[in-house]
Formats: structure tokens, sequence, C-alpha cells
């Protein structure tokens, strides 16, 4: 494994200047600027820990609040309302949202991910639920997919006055970025073999930059081979148990995974990013979809010039315009 091992997630924040490693602990796993795993158990996280409170934002009119899921094991969540003007009875469509990080990094309490989704939030006139479940190694995976599991189950039970009063249940959808669309991808698949009860179902997935890898070599592996490199070994950091890349918790078309088929919702949209090393996984999912025997309807948007999550950091740029634009009419269809 290199020394230095780069997330696509993290590429534009390589001006940042971490700690130095203790020279009296092994190193299990580094990724950096981000963060640094010790054999000892110990984690340094240098980025993505960071919180910003709920707000009434004055610029969009957006309106967040934090709410308890699972106060045995933290499982929470930031609800976001775009101002709804005089029409307060309004019916929403619901985004059930995982924020991405390699399962490692990351919360639904960040900046980051608070600024982009009172801007989405605005645009798109959606009610976005977005998730803060347990972070690998500490909470090693499978538990991020329970964790999306109890939230899911939570917002369909309406306890909340938000989801209850404005939101459309019969326009239900999940989504993420990066290892955020392979929880939503686990999460929709579950729906299927074990259903949400009292006959809801889930409307559409929206999949951006998925976080899917394979022993068998793409194209866009090559754009960057130390991030792909970098994304296999994070992989089996986070999943210890895991039987290697090709197991379909992160390869979800490999030979022998769950039949796309179960996949419950009657809609998918894949965004890709034309630089992203991640890019064709992304095609071959959205290709899976069309030829197997999945019965609903996939569409596939790419960000011509752009990398992994690029959104995030350039949420203003005509290209992660578009691709809100091109999310926002998916959910509103």
């Amino acid at each position: 494994m290199p020394k230095t091992l780069v997330l696509p997630f993290l590429l534009t924040l390589q001006s940042l200047c971490p700690m130095d490693p203790n020279p009296n602990e092994e190193i299990l796993y580094e990724s950096m600027p981000c963060i640094r795993i010790y054999k000892s158990g110990r984690v340094e996280r240098f980025f993505g820990s960071e919180f910003t409170p709920a707000t009434a934002d004055p610029d969009t009119g957006v309106v967040s609040k934090d709410v308890s899921i699972d106060p045995k094991t933290g499982v929470s969540a930031r609800l976001y309302l775009p101002d709804l003007g005089a029409d307060s009875s309004k019916k929403l469509p619901i985004l059930v949202y995982f924020h991405g990080g390699g399962f490692c990094l990351g919360s639904a309490f960040n900046p980051t991910f608070h600024n982009y989704f009172n801007s989405f939030v605005s645009q798109a006139g959606v009610l976005v639920v977005s998730v803060d479940y347990r972070l690998a190694p500490e909470y090693p995976v499978p538990a991020a997919y329970e964790d999306s599991w109890i939230a899911l189950k939570w917002v369909v039970q309406k306890p909340d006055a938000w989801l209850a009063d404005h939101g459309d249940f019969d326009r239900l959808f999940l989504g993420g970025e990066s290892a955020g669309s392979n929880i939503a991808h686990h999460i929709a698949m579950r729906v299927g073999s074990e259903g949400l009860g009292s006959g809801m179902e889930i409307n559409g997935l929206v999949m951006i930059h998925p976080y899917f890898m394979g022993s068998k070599k793409v194209e866009s592996d090559e754009l960057n081979p130390e991030a792909s490199e970098s994304l296999a070994s994070l992989w089996t950091v986070m999943c210890p148990t895991t039987t290697g890349i090709d197991d379909p918790w992160i390869n979800p078309v490999v030979e022998g995974a769950p039949d796309l088929a179960g996949l419950r919702c009657r809609r998918v949209l894949v965004c890709v990013g034309e630089k992203d090393v991640l890019r064709d996984r992304g095609k071959e999912y959205y290709r899976k979809l069309k030829e197997g025997g999945w019965k609903g309807e996939a569409e596939i948007w790419e960000a011509v010039g752009e990398g992994h999550t690029f959104h995030l950091f350039k949420p203003t740029c005509e290209v992660a315009l578009a691709q809100d634009k091109t999310i926002s009419n998916f959910l509103n269809r």
C-alpha cells in the first residue's frame, strides 16, 4: 500500500496541512490530508468533523433542524424545508440522503453539506432528510447500512411534523454521493427484500458519483491509478470482514451479487463525472440496470470536465448548477 493515499472525494483539499504522524504508533492506513488510522485503533480525522448549526438561511429561505432518530446508537438527521411562501400546506417530494466520505468521513452537520443543501433545497423545492450514520473504522461496515435502514424506517413512520405536514410519501426518494450512493443502493435493495410496510414504496434513487469497485479494470481507473488503489485499500479497512473488492457490498454488479431486479424503486438517476476514477463503475451500474431484469426507468447524466463530488466544492459553477437542475427535475417529475 502506498504511504500516502488520496481519496478522490477530497482531491481539492490538498492545500491542507495535517499533523505529522505519531512516530511511536504504527499506521494501518492513511489518506492524506483526510484521515490517519493507527493499528492501535486510534483515528485522526483532519476533515469532515466540523459542525455548523441548523439555521433559517437568510439567502434562500430554507430552514433546517436536527432530529434524534435512535438515541441508543446516536443515529440522527438534519431536515431541510424550503420556503413555502403562502402555500403552507404544500406537499413536497422527500429525499432521504446519505452523505459520502468513504464510510469514514463527513457528517450531516458538516458546513459543506449544510451549505449545499440550503442551495439545493431552495432550487429543487424538496424536503431533505440528511442522515448522520456512524463512521468506520470505529463502527465498521455494515454499521452504516444498518443505521441508514433505521433512519429510513423512522422517516416512513412520519414521526416529525415537517414530514407529516409537508412530505409527499408518494414521492419518496433515496440518494447520496460517493459512499452515500453505495448506501442508497443497498437500502433500496433491502426495501425490495423486506418492504417498508403500509404499502410504502420508493419512487426513485439518486446516485451521485457512486463508490463501487471491482477487480475487473475499467478505463477510468487510469485517470488516477493511485486514487483507484486508495479506494480499493480503503474498502478493506472500512469493512474488515469483506471478501475483497468483488464483495457485493462494494461491487453490486459482480457475478453472484443479489440480482438488480430486486431493486425496489421505479426510477434511477446515475450522475457521473468525466474525470472521476469511479466514472465507469457508475456507468456499468447504469448499463446493468438497463440490460437486466429490473423493470424501472434508468437514466444517466455526465458532468463534463469534472471529477468526484466536484459540486460540493464548486457549488455555484455552471456544471454543478446543471447537475442540480437534472436532479431537481428527476425529483419533481
